[in-house]
């Protein structure tokens, strides 16, 4: 019920009666009072006027199943959502969800959290999850795809969270291939996706992020290389606040916008040059590990099965994501 109440409070902005409110949802007057009451406690600021009804004033930069489910806009992405305010990891749950409820539709579940106990980035590095200060949740998908194309959702999801985070805030970020998302050359975003396969079947995936939102410092063991949304808005916009759970609804509205065109085709063909718009790696001198063997070369953008093409003195080298990671020659990009 709260989460229809904030719906219809962030209609317009005038106020809403309680009688409107009663109606719409079907409950009593002293329902909605209690369900106010509750909001008002969670911080939002509501005004209450006798005769014309309630009004939402302010929000607080919270995540609850409320304040999440009330900022989506999308068909079928992020229904359900499931939230926790500590977890081990996001992804770990989604495993965990999908493993309960084998044969039921879950595509397009969502995990979120406000905190993790044991975030984890690619190649098995921790990733910082404090409270209150990021955006960490992961998208569960069972898609009807050959596992051979399963690593190309890392892209599409880079993309999409580009494009969320740049309407959300007005910040230019940048992909660096395969799944960060970085701003002003340091990391804001880490993607991770793993899946659960047969030999040719694909039982399920799950699409986790991480997004630095409010964390104004860093590990010392990577203060260098990562940033916030927070601090980067900072040198431009003294008083701009960010909504994680707007940001994160128009995140999974560009995803799912983007992942129903990359279904159409299994590759990303249809975006590609969109996605090599926002690559930092692109027309850059790159140093590719490999555990064959690294080498460097430069970076010329990705083709249509979401592999980096890098030319080296030899030719053209087309790099699969798996455990190759790319950095730049002279530092992170």
């Amino acid at each position: 019920m709260k989460t229809k109440i904030l719906q219809m409070l962030r209609q317009g902005n005038h106020y809403i009666s309680g009688q409107e409110l009663c109606e719409s949802l079907g409950v009593s007057r002293t329902a909605v009072w209690k369900a106010i009451k509750q909001l008002k406690e969670a911080g939002y600021e509501i005004d209450s006027v006798q005769n014309r009804g309630y009004r939402l004033v302010s929000t607080p930069d919270v995540l609850s199943q409320s304040e999440i489910e009330s900022r989506l806009n999308t068909k079928w992405m992020g229904h359900p959502v499931y939230y926790f305010n500590e977890i081990d990891s996001t992804n770990i749950e989604a495993k965990r969800i999908a493993e309960s409820m084998e044969g039921i539709e879950i595509s397009g579940a969502v995990v979120v959290a406000d905190m993790q106990t044991s975030g984890r980035g690619r190649r098995g590095r921790n990733w910082n999850s404090p409270r209150g200060s990021g955006i960490f949740f992961t998208v569960l998908l069972k898609p009807d795809i050959t596992p051979a194309n399963a690593p190309m959702l890392t892209l599409v999801k880079a993309l999409a969270t580009a494009k969320g985070i740049a309407e959300t805030t007005g910040l230019t970020p940048y992909i660096k291939w395969p799944n960060d998302i970085v701003i002003n050359g340091k990391k804001v975003v880490g993607i991770l996706t793993e899946m659960s396969v047969q030999v040719d079947y694909i039982n399920y995936i799950v699409v986790g992020t991480g997004i630095n939102v409010h964390q104004m410092e860093f590990p010392e063991e990577i203060a260098k290389t990562a940033t916030s949304l927070d601090l980067e808005l900072k040198q431009t916009y003294k008083d701009f606040s960010i909504s994680r759970a707007q940001l994160l609804g128009n995140i999974l509205e560009k995803f799912e916008y983007y992942y129903e065109i990359y279904l159409e085709t299994q590759d990303v063909s249809t975006f590609m040059e969109e996605y090599n718009a926002l690559l930092v790696n692109c027309n850059r001198k790159v140093r590719v590990l490999d555990p064959l063997g690294e080498f460097e070369g430069t970076a010329l953008g990705i083709n249509s099965k979401g592999e980096l093409l890098v030319e080296r003195k030899d030719g053209i080298v087309k790099v699969s994501s798996g455990e190759v990671s790319v950095r730049g020659i002279y530092g992170y990009i």
